[in-house]
């Protein structure tokens, strides 16, 4: 199939050429308006279809013939389990539990929260949420409390699903603990927490809101999919905000579906019956698009896998999963390869293993160094696709597309747009600007399918973020420039936002909470750049006069502060203390100058500065504790 061709119609009639692709979709009532626009004037797709996610994952494919496939292959290093689940199995424990939340009173409509590690059950909730048209929330397991109460409070669900404990390479981490902190800090309280015990050992603390999740299920019989409407939202999946609060990203179903369902195909390659392997959690989006829904639309086997690229034993457990479940395709961040090539540089433990069955690797989640990109290139000796996406997306906006038409690469670039995308480089006037210019990375309205339907209960914001920045476009949040031959290469955040192994977190967030220390009179915390994982928050404070704190004592007791309330995923282990901070004449501090001094070596200092001095004590400071360019 020729690229340029299908971009064009998709760009120059995306109702017929989305009409087209929502036929390979098993419709309940198929639809008849395409394309059409909401009571906020914003665009949706499909909307007099009905249809039910876990029908198409499960139902269809079982009444096609393919009941004895597997769904799911499970392998968990950790506890040194693997499991396979074919799709009979899964569609009754699905059915199983999806009977028991309606037991529980839940209906169309209603929210849950899924706060799970890497196992089968965390995608079965979510299954089970979609079958009865539960609009489902995945909180990933690494959050802590703070940041769970702070989306209990937002989308206020009926129910928390969550395990017994989590498993960080060799640590046991207990989830209920961290549950019940969160309902206690939160407003609202669920009416029920459905835990699924693990049997490893962790004490469970009872509450009266406890319920088990093996009883739940052992005494319901399996129940049916409903029809949702296509716009019916399938999830909430929190983003980091720039104003620290996170953003819930409301996911349509039809839209979606259809969406999913050509990506997999086109984009990354894989037919119906391969077997597929995106080596994220499902507490991101990548999760929820890549190890849950499109596998599984696409009938082909997911690989849940609940380790790390090393340690788990070691550097070779990516590639014993690709040669030992047979995988066609891979999907993971450049930190994981990042991870590996540090321990494995010369590829010693790839020769191991037999990789013939693996035909492409794409990584995605984080700007991938060309380095990166050439080491795996040369050890894997198959196509290597970076591609650029985002939560707010849901698939994938720009790539080399595997299953379509394979372009030349530049190490650097994401490729070229994705069908449906059209994509443009806007000046702070929203004018399109020249190639090789850097600029607001925006893509045209109408979205195709699957994108954003909006922010849960916060219309104003949906706008403000992402619509009035440029009139007639989505604004991505990000920046970027085109080539000659319109490859587009993203050059990161424009905002607060920090992308940290993949994960998006807010400094705005991070500094609240170290300007929050009794000790601390004003800071700033900002990204710079991590050879292992992409970007590392740093965070430099100005202590107050009167404090007699330790400064090691202080350093402490911030870095523990923001592990207890966001979680280790913030990798947050820097703290500086200098005299002063870089700020304009009007006040405002210089974050972005604070993070160039460290990761560049030329930058240029703002004519808005108050002292030109400070420059010299900031670069003596990273100096002296080997930041950034210093180490």
């Amino acid at each position: 199939m020729n690229y340029l061709a299908s971009y064009d119609k998709s760009i120059q009639n995306p109702e017929a050429f989305w009409k087209d692709q929502s036929k390979a979709i098993d419709w309940f009532k198929t639809p008849s308006n395409i394309l059409s626009t909401n009571d906020d004037d914003y665009h949706q797709w499909y909307e007099d279809g009905t249809l039910n996610m876990s029908y198409l994952c499960l139902d269809k494919h079982i009444s096609d013939g393919y009941g004895d496939q597997n769904a799911i292959i499970y392998d968990s290093p950790v506890t040194g389990v693997k499991q396979a689940i074919t799709y009979n199995t899964l569609k009754a424990q699905v059915g199983q539990l999806a009977s028991g939340l309606k037991s529980l009173g839940l209906e169309k409509g209603d929210t849950a929260i899924i706060y799970m590690p890497m196992i089968p059950e965390a995608i079965v909730s979510m299954l089970a949420c979609a079958r009865i048209g539960v609009i489902h929330s995945v909180v990933f397991g690494g959050f802590a409390a703070h940041e769970l109460a702070i989306r209990i409070d937002d989308c206020k669900p009926k129910v928390i699903l969550t395990a017994s404990n989590g498993i960080e390479i060799q640590k046991i981490i207990s989830y209920k603990p961290i549950v019940d902190e969160a309902i206690i800090t939160a407003n609202h309280t669920p009416q029920n927490v459905i835990i699924y015990d693990r049997r490893q050992g962790v004490k469970i603390p009872q509450k009266d809101y406890d319920i088990n999740y093996e009883k739940l299920i052992n005494s319901a019989e399996e129940i049916e999919a409903i029809p949702v409407a296509s716009t019916h939202p399938l999830y909430i999946l929190y983003t980091s905000g720039t104003t620290g609060k996170p953003k819930g990203i409301i996911r349509d179903t039809g839209g979606y579906a259809t969406a999913l369902k050509m990506s997999m195909q086109q984009i990354y390659g894989v037919n119906e019956g391969d077997v597929f392997w995106a080596a994220s959690d499902v507490g991101w989006v990548v999760g929820h698009s890549y190890i849950v829904y499109g596998p599984l639309l696409n009938r082909n086997t997911t690989i849940l896998f609940e380790g790390k690229p090393i340690k788990t034993p070691d550097a070779s457990t990516f590639w014993r999963v690709i040669s030992e479940h047979k995988v066609k395709t891979m999907f993971t961040a450049p930190t994981a390869i990042r991870a590996i090539r540090k321990e494995d540089p010369n590829g010693t433990l790839i020769k191991k293993y037999d990789l013939s069955c693996l035909k492409y690797q794409f990584l995605a989640g984080e700007r991938c160094d060309a380095s990166t990109l050439k080491w795996t290139e040369e050890q894997l000796n198959i196509p290597v696709i970076d591609h650029w996406w985002q939560t707010e997306s849901g698939w994938p906006m720009i790539a080399n597309m595997a299953g379509t038409e394979l372009l030349p690469v530049k190490p650097g670039s994401a490729s070229l747009p994705v069908w449906g995308y059209a994509i443009d480089i806007l000046d702070h006037e929203g004018k399109i600007v020249p190639p090789n210019t850097e600029g607001y990375v925006a893509i045209k309205l109408p979205l195709p399918p699957g994108c954003l339907m909006n922010i849960w209960g916060n219309k104003q914001r949906f706008k403000n973020g992402y619509l009035n920045q440029f009139k007639g476009y989505y604004f991505s949040g990000d920046g970027g420039y085109k080539d000659e031959d319109d490859y587009i290469f993203i050059t990161g955040r424009v905002d607060d936002i920090i992308n940290v192994a993949g994960h998006r977190l807010s400094t705005a967030e991070m500094e609240e909470i170290v300007a929050s220390h009794k000790a601390v009179a004003e800071c700033a915390v900002f990204g710079i750049n991590c050879d292992l994982k992409g970007q590392k928050p740093m965070g430099l404070i100005v202590l107050k006069s009167s404090t007699n704190h330790k400064i090691e004592d202080i350093k402490k007791e911030i870095i523990l502060k923001i592990r207890q309330e966001i979680g280790p995923v913030a990798s947050f282990k820097d703290v500086l203390v200098v005299k002063r901070l870089p700020k304009t004449r009007s006040g405002k501090i210089l974050r972005k100058l604070l993070r160039n001094i460290a990761d560049t070596n030329d930058y240029k200092t703002p004519s808005t500065i108050d002292d030109v001095n400070i420059i010299n004590e900031i670069e003596s400071v990273y100096n002296k504790n080997k930041i950034g360019k210093y180490n």
